[in-house]
């Protein structure tokens, strides 16, 4: 289904949710955002006729625009290809790195693994296990007797450990 959203330009969406978000100026938190995304060849481009890491880019600066101390991202990089994931990891990454705190959802242990410095494993609402996922193969390593050998990467780690849990 088409929202009224899709319809609407880059630039139309940005200073259409700055004026929701009741920014400053308006004109300088859009050019901001098509600064930072690097988005500015498709500002006047429909948004439907984006690809998908471009949309994507476009929902994370719709989420900056008000300048917020935290951005909460959900699978941030769900159907994009090599390319485009490499490319907003690293926008993400610079976001981090400006003082943003970034939280984000994801069932892609790699991308954990590479990306986060603290995981928060959550299991049919509960609460498993806070902490580096350094420390997440340390504590299965250690439960199960074993060497850090048997686990290659974390989601062998991760497996490991939900299965030790019951989920």
């Amino acid at each position: 289904t088409r929202r009224a959203s899709d319809l609407l330009s880059v630039m139309e969406n940005l200073k259409l949710f700055a004026r929701l978000e009741d920014v400053d100026s308006v004109t300088d938190a859009t050019d901001r955002m098509l600064e930072q995304t690097d988005l500015h060849e498709r500002s006047n481009d429909p948004v439907e006729k984006l690809s998908g890491g471009n949309m994507q880019r476009v929902n994370i600066a719709i989420g900056l625009l008000a300048r917020p101390d935290v951005l909460l991202l959900d699978e941030p990089t769900a159907a994009l290809d090599p390319r485009q994931r490499e490319r907003t990891w690293q926008f993400i990454h610079d976001l981090a790195g400006s003082g943003t705190t970034i939280v984000f959802a994801s069932h892609n242990m790699e991308e954990v693994e590479r990306y986060a410095d603290k995981v928060l494993v959550l299991a049919d609402g509960d609460g498993l296990f806070a902490g580096s996922p350094k420390q997440l193969l340390e504590v299965v390593v250690s439960e199960r007797d074993g060497n850090f050998d048997d686990y290659p990467n974390l989601e062998a780690a991760f497996m490991s450990f939900l299965h030790s849990r019951g989920h």
